[in-house]
């Protein structure tokens, strides 16, 4: 049987195969969790500056500190997963096991290498001239996080994913 096409199906089918191709994707959990790390890192900037009276932009590059940047991504990726698709979705889940893996890890390996590394660079500082060590360069040693740095990403990657699902 032959199809018949209406005058209004052509100029859809025109329209979609002429328009120009959105300039940022619209893939919701993506943009989320980039904005979310993005903002951690930049208000890394204001929570040293509380902190230590000091601007330091080397901050806005770095691991460690107020809020957990890393936090903040896979939570917003988790919760934007959750409102497009629903908690019931494998997505979802992989998003959330992720999430949790990676905020565990902030907290537990990561926060004790900062620890360790902060012991180890003090041994070294108070080691003599001579000896072949001395001279090493220090270990970073802001490595992890606080679980209070990890819920503050944690919050404001949940409050970035909202904002975004409200604006699209």
């Amino acid at each position: 049987m032959d199809e018949v096409m209406t005058a209004a199906d052509a100029s859809s089918r025109y329209r979609s195969a002429t328009s120009q191709p959105a300039i940022l994707p619209s893939n919701i959990p993506l943009l989320s969790a980039f904005l979310a790390f993005s903002l951690a890192q930049f208000l890394k900037l204001f929570t040293t500056w509380y902190k230590e009276k000091r601007w330091d932009a080397r901050r806005m590059l770095g691991s460690g500190g107020m809020p957990s940047s890393h936090s903040a991504t896979v939570t917003a990726l988790a919760t934007a997963i959750g409102l497009q698709e629903g908690t019931g979705a494998s997505t979802f889940a992989v998003a959330l096991v992720l999430a949790c893996v990676v905020m565990y890890d902030a907290t537990g390996v990561r926060l004790h290498a900062g620890r360790q590394a902060e012991l180890l660079n003090q041994i070294v500082c108070e080691l003599p001239p001579e000896h072949p060590v001395s001279n090493v360069r220090p270990l970073r040693d802001s490595l992890g996080h606080t679980p209070f740095q990890v819920v503050a990403g944690a919050v404001l990657g949940c409050i970035i994913a909202f904002l975004m699902r409200n604006s699209s």
